[in-house]
């Protein structure tokens, strides 16, 4: 196939960064005081809007062109399954699908995710399912501080509860993910390669196809530690 050129993210960092622990220790027990911006309260009721405050929340965090939200939606009928994405591009994309062959039990709204994480942690709601699908890797070294797990809102992750899935195509991402996600949740976070027979975003067909392999974490923060 001419689309499966993908290649796995390149980077001078080979293991672990030096710096991650003590980053994700120092986000663990400093506040993070960032206002929450207007338009994501707004995002963020809309998310809500349709939800009959019974179904259990699926959050699919990043959802890009929202293949994934919309096959969440469609094997997890009797849920409430909202796509967020800071891009209205992405969002609008979400080809081929048209507005009356979307299912019911789902929504998409551009929001960040820096205030959408906290804002569900705020109105003390808790996720049934929590998908973090091919995040960006920010492979620099000088880039840790981008990474999802190294970011200030990571430690609200764990207070929004459910199952929670992280995948990527960088073997560093999710070594670092799970150690950041182990000291928050006190117990380690194992990790493992996986076949993709059924992917669910374009990014997942696209690094399958190109022969990479898929490194995914899962782990149910409602589980006895």
């Amino acid at each position: 196939m001419s689309y499966a050129n993908s290649r796995i993210p390149v980077s001078a960092q080979q293991g672990v960064h030096d710096d991650l622990l003590r980053q994700v220790a120092r986000h663990r027990d400093q506040p993070f005081r960032k206002p929450v911006a207007q338009y994501n309260r707004a995002a963020f009721d809309l998310a809500l809007s349709g939800w009959d405050n019974q179904a259990p929340l699926i959050l699919d965090a990043g959802c890009g062109v929202a293949h994934s939200t919309i096959a969440l939606a469609r094997a997890h009928p009797a849920h409430w399954v909202i796509g967020v994405d800071q891009s209205a591009d992405r969002l609008a994309r979400r080809k081929p699908y048209p507005d009356a062959l979307l299912p019911k039990n789902m929504v998409l709204v551009r929001a960040d995710l820096v205030d959408f994480w906290r804002l569900l942690a705020l109105a003390g709601l808790r996720l049934a399912k929590h998908y973090v699908l091919y995040p960006n890797p920010w492979p620099k070294i000088g880039h840790l501080g981008r990474r999802w797990h190294a970011h200030p809102v990571f430690t609200t992750l764990p207070q929004l509860g459910g199952v929670l899935e992280c995948r990527t195509n960088w073997q560093v991402y999710i070594e670092e993910y799970t150690l950041a996600l182990g000291l928050l949740i006190g117990r380690a976070v194992p990790w493992e390669t996986f076949e993709a027979p059924t992917p669910l975003t374009p990014f997942e067909r696209k690094y399958r196809d190109s022969g990479q392999p898929l490194y995914r974490a899962v782990v149910d923060l409602d589980a006895p530690g």
